[in-house]
């Protein structure tokens, strides 16, 4: 509760990577008086908010006409977060709405369909311009939000993401059961990508680039869900790469840190990113950080990393050369990335939020 006012939270995607891992860091905090969701996810991250039952799909037409809108006014709730921008067209109460980024907006070739494009836009633009406050995870993202939906800037706060404790630099003997259990080589050096494997992470990029590099000293370790409509292995049998690449699929947060600690340098070649989480990860394990030099990437990363143009494969292949050819001051950059990490603090996410909900709530009641 803030200012005696009843909060909620829309919790279903509580367990997804992303935005799951935004809704985790904000749960637990005191902000949120009622969660909708399903139960037994909320209390890992929250003993004391009120659950209220709800699981429809994420981007469903279900979601829209199955909303609890009923139970939520019973509540009493005052003010929902929304943390993502499939907020239903049929809630008619006040409510923050969270936009972490536009992909589907400004990479619409990637969504599969115009109709899905037509539907995204059209949610987007509602839970915009409906909401009291919007937030969002960086610069690059409200300049996108402001540039697409004509919003007044004022009405937009950045609430950056951040990484856990978790992700630290560990000792190798931890580390190394990793070889055995995902058939890895121990004498090679060690290229690694996390994410999902969608097609706007332009992974079709970082394969051709592994076609330009000389030599078998190498192997790329793909750490991410992979999905059916995008054949990365046909295209590393086209390239005469496949020996050379590693599908992990998902893998456990532990097994995750370790992957971070086993590399020897971490590549993220993504066309568009609200934020990016990864390469954070990568610099707190003490990994050397590539990066595209695009939308919000350049942000997050800092000095921290190498940048490079994300759609030209060949100068991902020269970034990654100058490290295989040891033409990089490894140490600098590694301490950099600590550096950087450090900027980026959960707190300060959390507070800002409470914060805003309670600006909002002050100009609606009070």
């Amino acid at each position: 509760m803030i200012n005696g006012k009843i909060i909620g939270i829309d919790a279903r995607m509580i367990e997804m990577s992303g935005i799951g891992t935004y809704i985790q860091h904000l749960m637990g905090h005191g902000i949120y008086d009622y969660a909708l969701g399903n139960e037994e996810e909320i209390r890992r991250y929250d003993k004391q908010v009120k659950v209220i039952p709800y699981n429809a799909p994420i981007y469903s037409p279900k979601e829209q006409i199955l909303f609890p809108n009923k139970v939520v006014k019973k509540s009493g709730i005052n003010i929902m977060h929304f943390p993502h921008y499939n907020v239903p067209v049929t809630y008619r109460g006040k409510y923050v709405v969270t936009v972490h980024d536009l992909t589907h907006i400004l990479l619409p070739e990637f969504l599969g369909s115009k109709i899905k494009y037509i539907y995204a836009r059209f949610l987007m633009d509602q839970a915009i311009r409906r909401a009291i406050h919007i937030f969002t995870v960086s610069e690059n993202s409200k300049k996108d939000i402001i540039n697409c939906f004509g919003v007044n800037d004022n009405k937009i706060s950045i609430t950056y993401n951040a990484i856990d404790n978790d992700f630290c630099l560990k000792d190798r003997t931890e580390i190394e059961y990793l070889y055995q259990k995902f058939n890895i080589s121990k004498e090679k050096i060690k290229i690694l990508y996390v994410g999902n494997l969608k097609p706007h992470k332009n992974l079709s990029t970082l394969l051709e680039a592994l076609k330009h590099i000389p030599g078998d000293d190498f192997e790329l370790i793909l750490v991410g869900k992979a999905f059916k409509s995008v054949d990365l292995e046909e295209q590393e049998k086209k390239l005469g790469i496949i020996d050379k690449v590693k599908h992990t699929g998902l893998v456990s947060k532990e097994e995750l840190v370790d992957f971070y600690n086993l590399a020897d340098i971490f590549v993220f070649p993504s066309l568009y990113e609200g934020f990016g989480i990864p390469p954070l990860e990568a610099m707190a394990c003490g990994t050397p950080v590539i990066a595209a030099n695009n939308s919000a990437i350049p942000e997050v990363v800092g000095d921290a990393a190498i940048l490079v143009d994300g759609k030209d494969s060949m100068s991902i292949a020269n970034a990654i050369s100058l490290f295989l050819d040891g033409l990089v001051d490894v140490a600098d950059i590694v301490n950099r990335g600590y550096k950087r990490v450090s900027f980026f603090s959960w707190d300060k996410t959390v507070n800002i939020v409470r914060n805003k909900i309670e600006e909002s709530i002050n100009e609606l009641y009070y």
